[in-house]
């Protein structure tokens, strides 16, 4: 069995990619801040020592890998997804920019000292590192696989919203240049998503509130027919599409130095209105439903991308927002269905 290391485990992303690395044949290591989120997710996969779990309550803290890394021999591959994401911060530089600066740092140097048998490191980054906050928005703007977000630090402090799109470019750039400077014997690969969406790993991760960019759809469900909503924006890819890409970088070779910009189209918030009043009959009437068919005039602000080089590398068509949305909301009312 191959074996592969994954840090952050019990994250959203990293979920789906566990599952996947088991369902591939791999064995799996995977990081997490406390045994309650070990054993959860020990029990979710129920593969018996097939997955085992290392606590690293502080990925910040120097070191913080060390001994996770120099316990487990014969690590082939390396998922470095442990990072936080939620702006609901009063000190952002604390809660979101060291912990990923720091969390990359430390994830690096272990590998290089401990682990020089590793071949492959993939860092899951985002579409933050590409660009930042206000060029996003800006319709006369370009994006693709080559654009970084060059945000400096001190802009970065001004919100929480800067400091999240500071710490993913700021963590994908240590990386990069860790490569060039150290020279370790490991190959890199980012992958860089938008707003990710789908339906949680495990149904037991079927939360009151779930992660920061699925709440998004979430929300929708809780309001009443009159209340108004936030007409957020921005590009969106399937969880599950992101989880495929990591398991893809670790087999493929001609992916070695690549960033995969994982992107399937733009949403706003009116589209995922309309396709959970156009696919959810025992919804309609008790949601909002704000300008129907308006989507497609939303989105004409934001900046124009292209993942052409990704799509063609990987060689699959992304899941559309429809199948996204349906398919979050059918597994949150499911779950909710046998509560």
């Amino acid at each position: 069995m191959v074996k592969v290391f994954i840090t952050g485990a019990s994250g959203f992303i990293a979920q789906h990619i566990v599952k996947l690395l088991i369902d591939n044949g791999y064995d799996v290591v995977g990081t997490v801040r406390s045994t309650t989120k070990g054993e959860a997710l020990k029990s979710y996969l129920n593969v018996g020592n097939r997955f085992h779990y290392e606590i690293v309550p502080d990925i910040t803290s120097e070191g913080a890998f060390d001994e996770a890394l120099k316990k487990n021999s014969g690590i082939k591959y390396l998922l470095h997804t442990a990072s936080p994401f939620f702006y609901d911060t009063t000190d952002p530089e604390h809660d979101l920019i060291i912990p990923a600066i720091n969390g990359t740092k430390n994830i690096l140097n272990a590998v290089k000292k401990y682990r020089p048998e590793i071949e492959k490191v993939v860092i899951t980054s985002s579409d933050a590192a590409i660009y930042n906050s206000e060029d996003e928005q800006n319709s006369s703007l370009s994006f693709d696989e080559s654009s970084w977000n060059n945000i400096s630090y001190e802009e970065s402090l001004k919100d929480p919203i800067a400091a999240y799109y500071g710490a993913k470019s700021f963590a994908e750039k240590l990386a990069w240049k860790f490569l060039e400077e150290e020279k370790p014997n490991f190959k890199l690969i980012s992958v860089n998503p938008v707003y990710v969406f789908g339906p949680q790993a495990f149904d037991g991760e079927v939360k009151e509130k779930l992660n920061t960019s699925n709440e998004l759809i979430h929300t929708l469900i809780k309001l009443g027919p009159n209340d108004q909503f936030d007409n957020d924006k921005g590009g969106f890819i399937d969880v599950r599409d992101v989880a495929k890409a990591h398991l893809v970088a670790l087999q493929r070779d001609d992916l070695i130095g690549r960033r995969l910009f994982m992107i399937s189209g733009h949403f706003s918030t009116q589209m995922m209105v309309d396709i959970l009043n156009s696919n959810f009959p025992e919804l309609k009437g008790k949601i909002p439903v704000g300008n129907p068919g308006h989507g497609p005039q939303d989105i004409k602000t934001l900046a124009k991308v292209s993942n052409e080089k990704t799509r063609q590398l990987l060689g699959w068509e992304f899941n559309s927002l429809d199948t996204i949305v349906t398919d979050t909301i059918k597994q949150v009312l499911a779950v909710r269905g046998k509560l």
